[in-house]
């Protein structure tokens, strides 16, 4: 059955922001006897009774080898630092596996830990002055001793939209995607957007549309390596396409029997739908509820 939500969304942990800057009540999380820490084979999630499998922390764990993710009710949960880890970014058959048979929360929490690991990995010296930093803040912090300057968690905003034309959406393909795939067009907010800008800009970059009307959906924590999708739907007014076909593979204006008949899977549909796990397949189905008076 599909996620009623996109995949890493739904997270029900305490991140407990008062114990991670609280360095007593940090130390005390980590010595505490229920205290654990999630087992991961380098970046990839391990599964156990249809959970995330944990671990207490062994004898002579170090805290600061270690990210509080937050506590779960009185159980203090943490993740290992490590920095021989693949780039985040990279495809994970591992997770796509899971994904469907995780409950979101665990997802979530999954989620986290690999966009917090990579980056730690990805973040071992200071963007000041080159000196080497270390983890603060139950790691959710790298301070350099050298400038003192602070680094914290970077996110990458990400607008994922879909354009309206006279009851239709624009879908498109890029190369790397399963043969008959199509999804929603996204690119990157640039320094010195609004989100709106970002999905106007993006739409005439790679589809040659202008845009107009955006209006926000949802958004989707999106850990490879540590994105923030923000869904949207666009009205435009010419329906003529020029593609960036460096960024586009194919592009068509898809109509909601065409729409529902992919998310239905069914064998003569015009198009095969993303995964229930990524905002987009559920950005098409927040498109058709309204095209059919379900939802505003």
């Amino acid at each position: 059955m599909p996620h009623s939500l996109p995949g890493f969304v739904g997270g029900t942990l305490d991140r407990a922001d008062h114990v991670r800057t609280n360095p007593n009540l940090l130390t005390q999380a980590f010595g505490y006897s229920k205290a654990c820490r999630l087992v991961l084979e380098g970046l990839e999630p391990v599964e156990a009774n249809g959970l995330l499998a944990t671990q207490a922390l062994p004898p002579g764990a170090m805290l600061d080898d270690h990210v509080l993710l937050g506590v779960d009710g009185d159980r203090p949960i943490f993740v290992t630092l490590a920095t021989d880890v693949p780039h985040a970014g990279a495809h994970s058959p591992a997770v796509w596996a899971l994904a469907g048979h995780l409950p979101p929360d665990q997802l979530a929490l999954y989620g986290t830990a690999r966009s917090l690991i990579d980056w730690h990995a990805r973040h071992g010296f200071c963007s000041t002055c080159g000196s080497p930093t270390t983890p603060a803040k139950g790691g959710w912090q790298r301070s350099c001793g050298t400038c003192n300057a602070e680094h914290f968690p970077r996110v990458d905003p990400v607008t994922i939209m879909l354009a309206e034309h006279q009851g239709r959406i624009l879908l498109g393909r890029q190369p790397r995607f399963p043969a008959g795939r199509y999804s929603a067009l996204a690119g990157f907010v640039e320094p010195g957007e609004t989100i709106e800008e970002a999905v106007a800009r993006e739409l005439w970059e790679e589809a040659g549309i202008t845009v107009h009307s955006v209006r926000y959906v949802m958004s989707q924590p999106w850990p490879f390596p540590s994105s923030l999708m923000i869904a949207c739907i666009a009205q435009t007014d010419d329906d003529a396409l020029t593609l960036d076909q460096t960024e586009i593979e194919d592009a068509f204006w898809c109509d909601a029997a065409g729409v529902r008949a992919a998310l239905a899977g069914a064998p003569d549909a015009p198009f095969i739908a993303p995964p229930p796990m990524a905002v987009a397949y559920h950005l098409l189905t927040h498109w058709l509820e309204r095209i059919d008076g379900v939802s505003e």
